[in-house]
Order: C-alpha cells, then sequence, then structure tokens
C-alpha cells in the first residue's frame, strides 16, 4: 500500500470519526464578536472531505479491462 493511500485512508477515517461524534452530540449555530460558527457548515465539508478521499481511494484500486476482437 502507498504512503498516499494510507494517508487517504487516515483523512477519510478521521472525517468520519468527526461526523459520527458531531451525529451523536449535535452543537447549535452561533455568534461571538461578529464571528459565525455554523457547524452546518462543518458537516457539509466533511462530507465533502469524506466523499473526496472515497473517489480518490477508488482511482487508486487495480482494475481490469478485458476486450474481446471481433472478425
Amino acid at each position: 500500500m502507498t504512503v498516499d493511500v494510507e494517508q487517504l485512508q487516515t483523512i477519510r477515517s478521521l472525517a468520519l470519526a468527526q461526523l459520527a461524534s458531531l451525529h451523536n452530540d449535535p452543537l447549535p449555530s452561533y455568534a461571538v464578536d461578529g464571528e459565525v460558527v455554523a457547524w452546518s457548515a462543518f458537516v457539509q465539508r466533511l462530507e465533502r472531505t469524506i466523499e473526496w478521499c472515497g473517489d480518490q481511494l477508488a482511482a487508486r484500486r487495480p482494475f481490469e479491462i478485458r476486450s474481446q476482437g471481433t472478425t
């Protein structure tokens, strides 16, 4: 397994763990001194990260192309 694949798997695992934590203990969005903390946006970023890692891992899997010639 290459280092890239291991890193992608680690990133995906960490993002999944954070997402699970947020779903188990949801937090409200809030604003302090003009700075907004929107947990829903953070959840969306985590979901996009998980999807991106899945796509990258799928692209690195070995594959086989079968073809057949005709006459």
